[in-house]
């Protein structure tokens, strides 16, 4: 061969080539350079908020989409033809036949994964050279299906809902959902006013009027809140958020003497003058627009353990008030387990009868049960004096035996044959509000945990509902109405604040009803039952053992919604899981700390057992010359939400992570309201209120 023969190239590698070794660049490097892997599946978060995956995983749901509730997944999809690496018409100067490109593994073969840091040898495999093909790190993988932890009542986009936001169905249908959706959040309407009236001293008929003024504010609030808020349909009312603080308030040192009647009319205007103000420095944190800027600090990292230390913070008064009456309590208990978990699938009419209608259903079972056993006279006195108060009785049985009979008889109460056919709740009813500084900041300081609780659901709801997340002056604007309607409960005399309920967006998601007019119509309809004084004394003449146990669920429930928000961020990141294990020990153990501090073992307390975590104003730690700071620092540090809020909030926005990993919330601009004009018509005011308002850029589109 002569020497102007050209020299053989090299002998070519494997088709296709092996990817480069090196590691993948740090997603900040990423973000910062623009750079957007071609061949990687990394989920970034969409502008929804969620995580999305390639276009082959976003395929009908129909098709690629496992059913969770059946429990299969659907068979895979064939694998498409073989591509030729050269078109057909087309071919080289040699006329050789086009080469079709070798075929990936097919996905019947199991893959066997094994982290390259086991220090053990990788089980990859070889290309024709023995040399190992590199396997892609986990966030090259490309996503399949969705993660088998999520529920499927809360995979937002996934969900085929019934009516949208703006759909406006029949008078049958929406009259229909609107009692379905307030009957599903029954428990979250009416048991905290179960809860603190009887702490405050109030007698059944206090409990029954009180109940009336929180169905009668629940009504007007949320027709305020889906026309001038957020427009998402949301059911405002007695949050858990409030619970806590109001049981603190109620059992400071300056109320131990006051008894009877005067003492819950006192307290009363006490929570009212605190809850006011409080819903006055929640409503400026909203308009003024300076919500916009705290929602940078407010991620899924941080309202994850903030509500989920809400529900844990009432162990102590859950399970120990069932114990008074134990073959009733636990009877609640199992059945709505049992109606909610085992019985969830079964559909009536293509409803899920007994998860939507869990709460409800058990309670009437067991009341009917206790009913059927104090008439049969399984509860009988046994020869003591009912009319005598427990306190003056002398003998031991009969103290311990009438307690007991007080909580597993239900004839206890005369609220429903004492309360009126008509009563109109009106405001100022309990008397003038009384302001004091120490439980005003108390209060302010809640405001803020219940705007965190707030955002959350409303992330939540829009993915559901709505074309897209709200912008952050939506959200601005959605706060500062809570804060006025806050103040309308504390006007009118309901114990807490009224805030938008967790509870919401697991009832959307079960029910599958979106449009703001079931809502709107079910608030009218509440707002018509507040005015049947029968109506707050039937529920106000629910034995206490059923009220402790449906709250046991409905506060675990509260836990669990709470944690659920972490389906938005990488809940695998031992970033995120340390964040909120600390979060979550410190919520428990801090509080505890100043519950127990300067109580002996042997001291024998005025109040029962599941109040005392909340008389820590009187023995804290805290303790300096000025007395209302004491009070302060006391009772906010043996809050459980606070601290846990304190330490997520910190802990979030100072360890370093990418968007990706801490799931920041992504809310809607500008660019995206022009660009997207169902995104106006989902958030904009009714009757073109919004055009006086085009100059407040920080509370609107």
């Amino acid at each position: 061969m002569s020497s102007s023969d050209p020299k053989p190239g090299p002998k070519p590698g494997p088709w296709p080539p092996a990817p480069d070794s090196s590691p993948m660049p740090p997603s900040t490097w990423a973000k910062r350079t623009g750079f957007r892997p071609k061949f990687s599946g990394e989920t970034t978060p969409s502008r929804s908020g969620q995580l999305s995956s390639p276009a082959s995983a976003r395929a009908t749901p129909s098709a690629t989409h496992p059913d969770l509730e059946a429990g299969h997944q659907p068979p895979l999809r064939p694998s498409p033809p073989p591509v030729s690496a050269v078109e057909p018409d087309k071919k080289d100067k040699n006329d050789k036949p086009p080469q079709p490109l070798p075929q990936p593994p097919t996905a019947a073969a199991p893959v066997k994964r094994r982290r390259d840091s086991d220090g053990g040898r990788s089980n990859a495999p070889t290309d024709g050279a023995n040399d190992p093909v590199r396997r892609p790190n986990r966030i090259e993988e490309t996503v399949e299906v969705l993660p088998q932890s999520m529920d499927d009542d809360l995979v937002a986009r996934n969900l085929r809902m019934n009516y949208g936001l703006r759909d406006t169905p029949g008078l049958v249908p929406i009259g229909f959902y609107g009692l379905q959706h307030y009957l599903s959040m029954l428990g979250s309407l009416i048991l905290v006013p179960l809860v603190i009236v009887p702490a405050m001293g109030g007698s059944h008929e206090d409990i029954a009027n009180v109940v009336s003024t929180v169905l009668f504010v629940c009504g007007i609030t949320t027709l305020l809140h889906t026309s001038f808020g957020s427009r998402l349909p949301l059911i405002q009312g007695p949050s858990f958020v409030f619970l806590a603080p109001a049981l603190a308030i109620i059992n400071s040192p300056e109320f131990q003497g006051l008894n009877g009647n005067n003492n819950f009319k006192h307290i009363m205007r006490e929570l009212q003058g605190a809850i006011i103000i409080g819903s006055a420095f929640q409503a400026v944190l909203g308009y003024s627009g300076l919500m916009s800027l705290i929602l940078r600090l407010i991620n899924p990292v941080v309202v994850a353990p903030t509500i989920a230390a809400v529900g844990l913070s009432f162990y102590s008064y859950g399970f120990p008030l069932v114990g008074k009456c134990l073959e009733i309590g636990v009877v609640q208990i199992l059945l709505v387990v049992i109606f909610a978990l085992y019985l969830r699938k079964i559909s009536i009419l293509s409803h899920r009868v007994f998860l939507i209608y869990a709460v409800p259903l058990s309670l009437a079972i067991t009341w009917a049960a206790a009913f059927l056993l104090t008439e049969a006279g399984a509860y009988t006195y046994k020869g003591c004096d009912p009319n005598v108060p427990v306190s003056n009785v002398v003998s031991t049985h009969c103290r311990k035996y009438m307690t007991r009979m007080k909580y597993c008889r239900v004839d206890t109460s005369h609220a429903l044959r004492s309360a009126p056919w008509f009563r109109f709740p009106y405001p100022l009813q309990w008397g003038v509000p009384i302001f004091t500084w120490k439980m005003s900041l108390v209060m302010c300081v809640v405001s803020i945990i219940a705007s965190v609780d707030s955002v959350g659901s409303y992330h939540a709801a829009s993915l559901l509902v709505a074309s897209s997340p709200p912008t952050p002056g939506v959200v601005s604007r959605a706060i500062g109405l809570e804060g006025f309607t806050s103040l309308l409960a504390g006007l009118w005399g309901t114990g807490t604040g009224s805030t938008t309920l967790t509870e919401n967006v697991h009832t959307i998601a079960v029910t599958k009803m979106g449009s703001r007019r079931v809502v709107e119509l079910g608030a009218c309809v509440l707002v018509v039952l507040s005015l049947v004084g029968k109506v707050g004394g039937f529920i106000a003449s629910i034995p206490q053992v059923m009220v402790a146990s449906l709250l046991c669920f409905m506060w675990a429930m509260f836990t669990a919604l709470g944690l659920s928000n972490l389906r938005y961020s990488e809940a695998g990141s031992s970033r995120n899981i340390i964040i909120v294990g600390l979060s979550l020990f410190f919520s428990l153990s801090v509080p505890a700390y100043f519950q127990q501090y300067g109580i002996s073992p042997n001291s024998n307390l005025s109040v029962p057992s599941y109040y005392q975590p909340y008389i820590v104003a009187s023995h804290g730690p805290f303790k300096s010359q000025y007395k209302g700071v004491n009070y302060v620092m006391n009772t906010l540090l043996s809050m459980n939400m606070v601290i846990a809020f304190i330490m997520a909030v910190v802990l979030d926005n100072t360890v370093p992570g990418s968007r990706q990993e801490r799931g920041v919330y992504v809310w809607s601009d500008g660019e995206t309201v022009t660009r997207e004009p169902a995104l106006a018509k989902d958030y904009e005011l009714p009757f073109r209120v919004g055009r006086f308002f085009r100059w407040v850029k920080w509370v609107g589109i």
